[in-house]
C-alpha cells in the first residue's frame, strides 16, 4: 500500500566537478568530469520516496528560468504531485555548487535563489487537500519561518513531523516541539546539541537532548558506520553494508526518502531504518544526486 508523503523544501540544479583532491584557498586545479544534474535536499528526498513507492506531494518555489524548466519535468517524470510548486518573478531557481574528490567526499556551496522566498501563503490556499498525507517532511534549504509554520501546522492536524536539520543551524524549542522524528548527521547533532558524536555514549546524551525537547523519536546518521536509531524506549546502531563510495553527495536525502516511504508503510523502527540504510548504501556507489537515487526493486 502506498503511503502518502508531503515533502516541503529546496529545489536546486547541481553542478558538479570531479577532481583527485580539493584545492586549498588560492589554487586553481584541473578537475576531471562536469554533470549539471537536478538536486535540492527537498527535492531529492522527494524523489528518493517516490522511487520506493510513496505517493508524494513536493511543496517548493522555482525560479523563473531554465532550471525550473528541467526541474518540473524530473518530479513530473517520477510521478510526484507537483500542483503546489509556485514560481519566483524576481529570483533565480537554486544553485548548488559542487566539487567531488577522488574518495567520493564531497564539498558544496549553494546559491538558494527562490528556495529561500518560500512562504506559507505560497500554498495557504491548498491546506485542505494537504490533510491526506500522513508524513510531513521537510530539511532547512528553505525560510526556516516556513519550516516553523508547516511543523505547527501538520502536528496540529495529527501527522507525523520528521525534520532532516541539513544545512546545520540552531533549532528553536517551539519547531522541536512539534516533531515526530529528527534525523541530523554528526555535524549537525553536535551544532545543534553541543554534544560531540564520538561513541554510543556520546550517541545516547544527544538523542536524550532532542527527546527533553519534545522530539518523540531520533535517528542519528553516521555515513559508512550506518545510523543510531533511538525510538519507543530502545536504542541501537543500524550497520550500514559495505560498498565502494564514490559519491556521497546525495546519500542523507536518499536516507530520509527512503525511510519516510517505509515508515508510510507502517514497517517497524527496525525493517524501515534498515531499508532506508540499503538505499543510502547503493545511491553512494553512483554519481549524482537524484539520479543516484535507487528504486525499490534494487533494495
Amino acid at each position: 500500500m502506498k503511503g502518502k508523503i508531503v515533502v516541503v523544501g529546496s529545489s536546486n540544479t547541481d553542478m558538479v566537478i570531479r577532481t583527485d583532491y580539493f584545492p586549498k584557498p588560492g589554487e586553481t586545479i584541473i578537475g576531471g568530469k562536469f554533470l549539471m544534474n537536478p538536486g535540492g535536499k527537498g527535492a531529492n528526498q522527494a524523489i528518493a520516496a517516490a522511487r520506493m513507492g510513496a505517493k508524494v506531494t513536493f511543496i517548493a518555489k522555482l525560479g523563473n528560468d531554465i532550471f525550473s524548466v528541467q526541474a518540473m519535468h524530473q518530479l513530473e517524470k517520477e510521478g510526484i504531485n507537483i500542483d503546489y510548486i509556485v514560481f519566483d518573478k524576481v529570483n533565480p531557481s537554486g544553485v548548488a555548487l559542487i566539487t567531488v574528490d577522488a574518495k567520493g567526499e564531497n564539498t558544496i556551496v549553494v546559491a538558494p535563489g527562490s528556495n529561500m522566498e518560500l512562504s506559507p501563503l505560497d500554498f495557504a490556499d491548498g491546506e485542505q487537500s494537504l490533510t491526506d498525507a500522513d508524513i510531513w517532511l521537510m530539511q532547512l534549504e528553505i525560510p526556516m519561518s516556513t519550516v516553523a509554520f508547516c511543523a505547527h501546522w501538520a502536528k496540529s492536524k495529527g501527522k507525523k513531523v520528521i525534520l532532516n536539520p541539513a544545512p546545520a543551524s540552531p533549532l528553536n524549542d517551539d519547531l522541536l516541539l512539534n516533531l515526530y522524528l529528527i534525523t541530523p548527521n554528526e555535524t549537525e547533532t553536535e551544532l545543534i546539541t553541543g554534544i560531540r558524536i564520538d561513541d554510543e555514549i556520546c550517541m545516547k546524551r544527544a538523542c536524550e537532548w532532542f527527546k527533553n525537547k519534545g522530539v518523540e523519536n531520533v535517528i542519528i546518521t553516521l555515513g559508512a558506520k550506518g545510523v543510531y536509531l533511538s525510538a519507543q524506549g530502545f536504542s541501537q546502531i543500524v550497520a550500514a553494508p559495505l560498498v565502494k563510495a564514490i559519491d556521497t553527495t546525495a546519500a542523507g536525502d536518499v536516507f530520509n526518502g527512503a525511510l519516510v516511504a517505509a515508515l508510510s508503510e507502517n514497517l517497524d523502527w527496525i525493517k524501515a531504518t534498515e531499508f532506508a540504510v540499503k538505499a543510502a548504501s547503493i545511491s553512494v556507489t553512483r554519481i549524482g544526486a537524484q539520479s543516484s537515487a535507487p528504486y525499490r526493486s534494487e533494495i
